[in-house]
């Protein structure tokens, strides 16, 4: 196995789920889109990188290097930094100025880099000096809870907090949802009704922009199911030599 990795979730209000991972030796994957945005540190022989990363709109095909050891930290949908708002690294990732080799800075100070352990603490931190908040409007909004908001300003809220409308979230929720019925062995055609797609292609269309995979892949596992690399935390960010990303078109 060319990458090694293990996941934890987390009960911080601003964190989804916390993952660490090696690259042993070099390969690639599919990777999934994804609808939260990141940091990511990456150690390796030269130090260290702090990197800012996006959600991603699309499935793509992601390789990595070896030699290097890999935290992510994903924060939950709602949560974000106000001096750089997540719509300006949709699909996009920003490198973090370098402080030493265990800090970075981070909107004029310099930050410990942190590590699986210690993860809560310097989120805390970031909370407690308001440099990342949280939007219960879109939580709330996702629950179907009644909101005292026009669309235009629900709309504003989710783009400023996510970078991604409510829909496209929705549609990521439902593919995800499909991908899990076809794992299950439900046949095609129930999962397009279960799931409230149109037809057939409609639902293919959508496992191969958000999963990389077609219904027939998934149902047969002729190919490693999507849901795998969710549960097991593959995501494959890019990272110069260490780990690049293609978009799958």
């Amino acid at each position: 196995m060319s990458l090694i990795s293990e996941e934890r979730l987390s009960e911080s209000a601003y964190i989804e789920k916390v993952m660490r991972g090696w690259t042993v030796s070099a390969g690639s994957s599919v990777r999934p889109a994804e609808t939260n945005w990141h940091m990511v540190f990456v150690k390796h022989a030269g130090g260290s990188t702090a990197l800012v990363v996006g959600p991603l709109t699309r499935s793509g095909i992601a390789s990595w290097g070896e030699g290097a050891e890999i935290l992510w930290i994903q924060f939950r949908l709602g949560v974000f930094m106000p001096h750089f708002p997540t719509k300006r690294y949709l699909n996009e990732e920003q490198t973090l100025p370098e402080a030493s080799s265990k800090r970075f800075w981070l909107k004029g100070a310099a930050r410990e880099v942190p590590n699986f352990e210690n993860v809560e603490s310097f989120v805390d931190r970031l909370v407690y000096e308001e440099e990342l908040v949280r939007d219960p409007v879109v939580n709330a909004a996702l629950q179907d809870q009644p909101l005292d908001l026009s669309a235009r300003t629900l709309r504003h809220r989710f783009l400023q907090a996510t970078g991604q409308t409510q829909s496209h979230i929705r549609q990521y929720e439902r593919a995800i949802k499909a991908a899990s019925l076809l794992r299950h062995g439900v046949p095609i055609l129930d999962t397009v009704f279960e799931a409230g797609y149109f037809d057939q292609p409609h639902l293919t269309r959508s496992l191969k922009q958000f999963l990389g995979y077609t219904p027939a892949q998934i149902l047969t596992e002729t190919t490693p199911c999507p849901c795998h690399f969710i549960q097991d935390n593959l995501l494959l960010l890019s990272y110069h030599n260490v780990l690049r990303v293609k978009t799958l078109r």
